[in-house]
């Protein structure tokens, strides 16, 4: 019963980190709906064409913008040199010096690779004010960006795994 009680609270604690105010820009694009067949991203596949493309659990995340439990990503713990690339269409997001370990449970890191290959808007689902990131390519949802990071620059891309592949 104590562990239940410890674990409840845990995890109480950690979507309340996620419920940060958010002092963070958002892109243009913000406004942009939740459907992912959009004219802003230049890959443009049929919700059939993405299933067959993703494992289930890449398009649960990519596609319809799902979460993974914490401390389960391939990459929570990974820090090999190399690039992470968007699982969906293959374009680089994050180089290894940006990641770092935030204890929250997913792939975190304090800066994306230039050139605009990131999208960030509002997200107010589930009771949260949150940002949230998706790759500019294929409109895959990435996971949210807070700034509570403890890096210089004070953010802390919280990535699912399944939205990520690692290249060396």
């Amino acid at each position: 019963m104590k562990y239940n009680i410890l674990l409840l609270t845990y995890f109480s604690l950690l979507l309340m980190g996620c419920d940060s105010p958010q002092n963070i820009q958002v892109n243009q694009q913000s406004n942009t709906p939740k459907t992912m067949n959009n004219d802003t991203f230049s890959i443009k596949l049929s919700e059939q064409e993405w299933q067959e493309r993703l494992t289930p659990e890449q398009y649960y995340v990519l596609r319809q913008s799902g979460t993974e439990r914490p401390f389960t990503g391939k990459y929570t713990l990974h820090f090999e040199k190399g690039t992470y690339v968007c699982a969906g269409c293959g374009t680089a997001l994050f180089a290894d010096s940006m990641k770092f370990e935030s204890h929250c449970g997913w792939p975190s890191f304090d800066n994306e690779i230039a050139g605009g290959k990131i999208i960030k808007r509002e997200d107010n689902s589930h009771g949260m004010r949150r940002i949230e990131i998706i790759c500019a390519t294929c409109g895959g949802h990435l996971g949210h960006l807070f700034d509570d990071g403890p890096t210089a620059s004070g953010l802390r891309y919280c990535v699912n795994s399944a939205a990520i592949e690692f290249k060396h």
